[in-house]
């Protein structure tokens, strides 16, 4: 391809995204605009309070019930400390969903 060619064809299309940002602008005067970006930054950020929070506890709870398996199977007396410290990271997938609840709210 020569350059004039390229040159057409990135021409081209920087046209058809400046007519097409144009025309996704246009509405009619008084009418409402919606929910905006705003609202779809809030279910984002909902969304990755949950994801992150879920992917932590995953790891978390991985290596914890790995050792407590090995802990109960020598001292099987120390079980419930084990399940406490096997729930304990569940805390940050609820807290995780509590800012999510409250995110969602206000959408």
């Amino acid at each position: 391809m020569t350059m004039r060619t390229i040159v057409r064809i990135v021409t081209l299309t920087a046209g058809f995204v400046v007519l097409g940002g144009l025309a996704a602008w246009a509405q009619a005067p008084g009418a409402p605009a919606g929910p905006g970006v705003g609202a779809g930054l809030m279910g984002l950020g909902a969304s990755v309070a949950i994801g992150l929070g879920a992917i932590g506890t995953g790891i978390a709870q991985s290596r914890i019930g790995g050792a407590a398996a090995g802990v109960v199977a020598e001292r099987p007396e120390m079980f419930g400390t084990m399940l406490i410290f096997l729930v304990i990271p569940e805390t940050l997938v609820i807290f995780g969903f509590v800012i999510a609840f409250f995110l969602y709210g206000k959408i």
